[in-house]
């Protein structure tokens, strides 16, 4: 999940190990199987890449896993760099633990299954990356797991934090965290899926009505993304304030009015709202100057909704959502099906966003990647292809 406007330190592109550094994925597990047959285990190596402390990214020569029972493996074609991403590599992330894979965004095809309910061997599929307890075998499982809400369940872990990630040539998943992707739908737009459900379900929660202004803090993926969706569901004009001068000319292109963030800006969104804010705010941002903006932005009773995760707790002008009936609503990632709808969005680029700049790395320069996605300019996401390697670098559109 990106935050927003982030920007990263400077990265050590750390070390290499074991034979030949550069060589990419290395060896395809053989043969794989189509679901209800029998598996073939047969092991070989893959380059991955771990984050080994904070400012550190080293690649290594590792196992591919094996093919467990209810597991998928997938062939990671491309990898999103994510806000959440760089918080790791800052040493900033309470679960992340040095050694881990990253990659939380990835998609890629099925190489093998061991899973009744797997699609076919070759199909794309998105990786919703969520590790409930539900997921873990957990009995009884937690009060959110039970009652289906196993997005934001007591011990919600993530594929890149609490297990091996998608900065690898494979993966390991569970059969049920696997979506089939069309197969016309290219590897970089079928990327965009896990942060395009975050906006989904924002949005889901706010309880946009048709016609409602909106006000977007932040236009990086999550903001944009989430101007996007509000705007297919109905709202009236809808504003994305942001810093970043790049950044708001990609949300113009996209049709949408800007203002770059200042200490003004509240009057600025009453000055286009009859002096009255917006009926809808949603803080993509996750920064501390946007939080005691938000009551200014937000009309009388209107609707505040964070979806950027703060580092750390930020100060929040409570009185006025008391004296104003503010309703403040937080989200956590996704469900189930918020992520199936923004499978289905980017099936029908119904928002456009075989038009969203991207540029893609291969693994070996996946420390230029953090530092590119650090930088806020020049592409929306940056992409990983762990089967390419230097050399290979792409620039383009989703």
């Amino acid at each position: 999940m990106d935050t927003g406007s982030d920007s990263g330190p400077g990265v050590d592109a750390g070390s290499r190990t074991g034979p030949d550094a550069g060589s990419g994925t290395g060896t395809r597990p053989g043969g794989g199987t189509h679901p209800g047959g029998g598996t073939d285990r047969r092991g070989g190596t893959m380059r991955a890449v771990k984050w080994a402390g904070p400012g550190r990214l080293d690649e290594h020569e590792v196992p591919v896993p094996s093919v467990l029972p209810g597991r998928v493996l997938v062939r990671v074609s491309r990898v999103g760099v994510c806000g959440s991403d760089l918080a790791i590599l800052r040493g900033q992330h309470a679960r992340a633990e040095p050694g881990v894979i990253l990659g939380h965004e990835f998609v890629g095809t099925v190489a093998a299954a061991d899973a009744a309910d797997a699609p076919p061997v070759g199909s794309q599929v998105a990786v919703r990356p969520l590790i409930a307890c539900a997921d873990r075998g957990t009995v009884p499982p937690c009060r959110a797991c039970a009652s289906g809400n196993a997005h934001v369940c007591v011990a919600l872990g993530l594929y890149g934090v609490d297990e091996p990630g998608g900065l690898a040539g494979y993966v390991s998943v569970r059969a049920a965290a696997v979506h089939p992707v069309a197969p016309a739908v290219p590897p970089a737009r079928a990327a965009l899926a896990e942060p395009l459900a975050v906006a989904v379900h924002a949005v889901s929660r706010s309880g946009l009505t048709a016609g409602a202004t909106v006000v977007v803090f932040g236009a990086g993926p999550i903001g944009l993304f989430t101007a996007l969706v509000a705007r297919r569901g109905g709202a009236g004009d809808v504003l994305i304030v942001e810093p970043n001068a790049w950044r708001r000319e990609i949300a113009e292109r996209y049709g949408f009015a800007t203002l770059p963030a200042g200490a003004d800006t509240p009057a600025l969104i009453r000055a286009r709202t009859r002096g009255e804010g917006a009926d809808l705010v949603f803080d993509s941002a996750g920064h501390p100057s946007v939080a005691l903006q938000l009551t200014e932005a937000a009309r009388i009773q209107g609707t505040i909704v964070v979806v950027g995760v703060y580092k750390t707790p930020p100060p929040v002008d409570l009185r006025t959502v008391n004296f104003a009936e503010h309703r403040l609503i937080g989200t956590r990632v996704y469900t189930r099906e918020d992520f199936g709808t923004a499978v289905g969005l980017i099936e029908t680029d119904e928002l456009g966003l075989s038009a969203l700049p991207t540029r893609t790395y291969p693994l070996d320069e996946a420390a230029d990647a953090f530092a590119a996605a650090g930088g806020g300019e020049g592409s929306v996401k940056v992409l990983i292809e762990p089967g390419h390697t230097s050399g290979e670098r792409e620039q383009g559109n989703a």
